[in-house]
């Protein structure tokens, strides 16, 4: 067996690409001549279409053709059905409910059931009452809550039963007994769920009040068709029968008694006025003035929601009855509010009564700026200036009313009137809302559109005369924290002063509370994220004050955007910004819970990590090492930490060798490289960090260390296991490729003649063999890369040195030897012994003929082919074609090149196979 001979040289030159300059770069796009553009209009069907420069026709088609296929009106109908449905899951969310419900009298629907009302007889008495229903501590009759909503569900079905039997009466009477109960606001925090299941119920019914004249328009009592209605029908198309029924229905909702039960049905009804009216929404100016009768705030406030939501059917120009209805709660609230009494009727709490009427207002304020053509009438309406140009003087507004108004008003306008809105929001200082919320939204919307913010000084200047007054924390932060980011726009450094003095006062004076907590991280991200360099940030007064208040996840969190910010940046050499962050990280390090790691704690440690590999001191090579001392000390439970480490101490090695240091401190490196490997617990990891520090000591000829340091290799690769290997394929072809750079690594090592010149090999080999968890393909590609190795160790000339000048390769040292060539042939031989019998263990039929082709190409690049080197080829060929096919072009490309390297060979034949 002999080893073909190579000129590596040789072969680079003959195999490498004839290069040349290019004036501009392939992939870029210059101008064309005018002849040029001709040509690639002519041919621009035949051209390349880059999608990102193509034209915008193909986008342009997509929207006419949705246009096409739906009216806008239709769209925004279908938007507001999703808008109303997401509205109302948040109602029902927002306010929960205890497990028990009280009820009054009138709520004898539910006490009862709808059973009760189909009897001649209607008096039932307490006793009759099922167990769910009990007398509170305070006297009143209380329900359980499931049990209310389980009885409401009950009526929905009744109602419907009743209808689809003919007994459209007792669904009407259920109908009145159900929506009454929005009668009763004593229910308080429960009344919206309350609302949301009624509204259900009432648009159940009006949809099958519209099926049913809508039917009776159609068809004639023995169905026969009349005719099929349009989608846009006109009253005059609607036969006498049809208007009848409907009229009907009017008038029997039009005799209920108590106004807002009226007010309820005739809303669910409304849409069926188009069968007698072209015009319906006449009758709509008329049902907003009937709504202020209601004399309940917050039943008055939750009719208008279900007014504007019945009248957006009707389409658009709705501004008008919107603005009224705003008007009509703004002046229920300045009634409410106007008392000096701490209740109002039988409400106890007026907070409470207005955190239930706000979401009423915020939900019509945005409907009603969505409506608005100009938005700056929609003011002057609301009371807000005398004309469109004279807009928020210094007239008081309702606190709340205010707030919503402020969170829909178009960006444009809060930017134009910044210091007009400041004086209203000033003015109207009234217990319905937290004034600081307000500033706060101011700030936050001028921040949308910070550079189109005239009079910034003034607006700033007021804002913070008004927060100096704040006493609590939480309400000054609620205020600075928007603020800040016009503050440092403008770098407003004497108002950033303040700001920080502020937070300063306060944090002394009072124990933190975490909404606090999260108002200060975010004042403090907004620092970190304006200011390029940490120094910066540390020289504001009172930041480091602030940061220190921090704790618990808050801190985690600060130290984390901290240490996230500056790695960003590059390089980190201050050795004072080093220790604050050495500091950070200890923090960090020590909120993480190694034994239960999540996400965000794996991001921590990454943060670290990262941290530590930024550092750089320079040429102070000893104090950068000292450094990694003190974090392998601190940090010692983060294994990602411990390989940069590893991975610093080797490149602060190389770059003291480089620089022509003493061989003293690359020792030490090399020392804290060799202790640090082993406490990482994946022994793949160890592996692939061995050949790295082999790497650096091969580089500095430090002989001793490098045979240490691969005896440490493969004793990390005899106790590799699969839990370390095979977790997925990534993980496998990572470990064969570690395996196979340790090879490549040898061609550069001297033998040991103490040892045996091929000793390192023949370990690998014996280990490779004993571990029964690698799978055949992984074996074969590594005996493979062994083969490989022996071949290069066998020419005149190796393919690369360690380049310095202690370390002589193998050529030098021991080519000529006949001992040596007989190690590499008969080590070679004993691979290829195996190759075969073990490739044909493989299972899979489609892997064993690409690795048999694998390991047939590897053996004819290594060695000349004779009669041993055919037969073991020819052997490997006929397994690639029992398991592939025929036609496969890497079997076909095999073949080619055995007969090429056969013809090569001296005295040989090509081989025929």
């Amino acid at each position: 067996m002999e080893f073909r001979v190579r000129d590596y040289t040789t072969e680079q030159e003959s195999r490498a690409l004839l290069r040349s300059p290019a004036d501009t770069h392939p992939l870029s796009s210059p101008p064309l001549s005018h002849n040029h553009q001709e040509d690639a209009v002519e041919h621009r069907d035949n051209d390349f279409f880059d999608p990102l420069r193509g034209p915008e026709t193909d986008a342009a088609v997509s929207i006419e053709n949705f246009e096409d296929a739906s009216t806008p009106t239709e769209v925004a109908n279908h938007v507001s059905v999703k808008e109303w449905i997401s509205f109302k899951r948040f109602l029902m969310q927002r306010f929960p409910v205890s497990k028990m419900v009280s009820i009054s009298s009138m709520s004898d629907v539910i006490i009862k059931g709808g059973e009760a009302y189909k009897k001649s007889s209607t008096s039932l008495h307490l006793d009759e009452l099922d167990v769910s229903l009990k007398i509170s501590e305070e006297g009143s009759q209380v329900i359980a809550r499931q049990e209310y909503l389980s009885r409401l569900h009950g009526l929905k079905d009744e109602i419907n039963r009743a209808w689809h039997t003919e007994d459209r009466v007792t669904s009407l009477k259920l109908s009145i007994k159900v929506t009454r109960l929005l009668m009763d606001t004593s229910v308080l925090q429960f009344y919206p769920t309350l609302f949301v299941l009624v509204t259900d119920l009432l648009d159940m019914l009006g949809d099958m009040v519209w099926e049913r004249i809508k039917q009776k328009a159609e068809f004639s009592q023995d169905g026969a068709l009349i005719c099929s209605l349009p989608e846009n029908f006109e009253a005059k198309n609607i036969c006498t029968d049809a208007k009848e029924t409907c009229y009907n229905w009017f008038c029997k909702v039009g005799s209920i008694r108590e106004l807002l039960p009226r007010i309820y049905l005739e809303l669910a009804i409304l849409p069926c006025g188009r069968f007698l009216l072209d015009q319906p929404a006449d009758s709509l100016q008329r049902l907003v003035m009937m709504a202020r009768g209601i004399g309940d705030p917050l039943a008055s406030a939750y009719c208008k929601l279900y007014l504007f939501y019945s009248m957006y059917n009707f389409g658009p120009n709705l501004t008008g009855y919107l603005v009224t209805c705003v008007n009509d709660i703004k002046a229920i609230l300045m009634r409410v509010f106007s008392s000096k009494a701490t209740t109002f009727g039988h409400f106890t709490d007026k907070s409470l009564l207005v955190s239930l009427m706000e979401p009423t207002i915020g939900y019509i304020m945005k409907c009603l700026f969505k409506e608005a053509s100009q938005a700056a009438s929609v003011l002057v309406d609301l009371g807000l200036g005398r004309n469109q140009v004279e807009l928020f003087g210094n007239i008081p507004y309702v606190s709340v009313v205010l707030h919503h108004l402020l969170k829909e008003l178009p960006i444009e306008l809060v930017c134009s009137y910044a210091v007009e809105i400041l004086h209203v929001i000033k003015s109207s200082n009234d217990d319905s809302f937290d004034q600081c919320l307000n500033y706060r939204l101011l700030g936050l919307r001028l921040s949308e559109m910070r550079s189109q913010v005239g009079n910034v000084n003034d607006i700033v200047d007021e804002v913070l005369q008004v927060v100096s007054q704040y006493d609590k924390c939480d309400e000054y932060l609620k205020i600075v924290d928007t603020f800040l980011d016009i503050v440092l726009q403008y770098e407003m450094d004497n108002h950033l002063s303040t700001i920080l003095d502020g937070i300063s006062k306060r944090i002394k004076n009072e124990e933190i509370a975490d909404n606090e907590l999260a108002r200060l991280q975010s004042i403090l991200v907004k620092l970190l994220s304006h200011f390029k360099d940490l120094a910066d940030v540390i020289a504001l007064n009172h930041f480091l004050e602030i940061l220190d208040v921090m704790h618990g996840n808050w801190q985690s969190n600060a130290n984390m955007h901290i240490l996230n910010t500056v790695t960003r940046n590059g390089y980190i050499r201050d050795p004072t910004i080093i220790q604050l962050l050495f500091e950070v990280s200890q923090a960090l390090h020590d909120e993480i819970d190694f034994a239960n790691v999540k996400d965000d704690k794996q991001r921590s440690a990454r943060l670290i990590s990262c941290f530590v590999q930024m550092v750089d001191y320079g040429a102070e090579w000893e104090r950068h090492l000292t450094f990694l001392v003190e974090c392998r000390e601190a940090f010692g439970n983060i294994n990602e930490l411990k390989e940069t480490l590893v991975h610093s101490s080797n490149c602060l090695a190389t770059k003291a060798m480089k620089r022509g240091s003493h061989m003293n401190f690359v020792r030490s490196c090399m020392a804290f490289s060799e202790v640090t490997i082993p406490s990482i617990s994946s022994h793949i990891r160890q592996l692939n960090l061995y050949i790295e520090t082999a790497e650096v000591a091969l580089f500095g000829g430090l002989v001793s260390h490098l045979d240490g340091l691969l005896d440490s290799a493969i004793d990390c690769l005899q106790n590799a296991s699969p839990t370390d290997a095979l977790r997925s394929p990534t993980d496998v072809d990572g470990l064969v490729s570690s395996i196979r750079k340790l090879l490549s690594l040898l061609v550069m090592v001297p033998g040991n003649p103490d040892k045996g010149v091929m000793y390192i090999p023949k370990d690998i080999l014996s280990v490779i063999r004993s571990q029964s968890w690698m799978t055949v393909r992984m074996k074969t590609r590594i005996f493979c890369g062994i083969v490989l190795l022996l071949a290069a160790l066998s020419q005149r000339r190796l393919p690369y040195h360690a380049g310095h000048a202690e370390i002589m390769g193998n050529d030098y040292l021991f080519f000529g030897d006949s001992s040596y060539v007989h190690e590499l042939t008969s080590l070679t031989e004993v691979i290829l012994q195996n190759l075969v019998d073990m490739i044909e263990q493989e299972p899979s039929r489609v892997v064993r003929g690409s690795t048999a082709l694998e390991a047939c190409n590897c053996i004819a690049t290594a060695l000349k082919t004779n009669h041993n080197v055919s037969l073991i080829c020819s052997k490997l060929i006929e397994t690639a074609k029992l398991c592939l096919n025929t036609k496969d072009k890497y079997l076909q490309c095999t073949i080619k090149f055995l007969d090429r390297m056969s013809a090569s060979s001296v005295g040989t034949r090509p081989l025929i196979l």
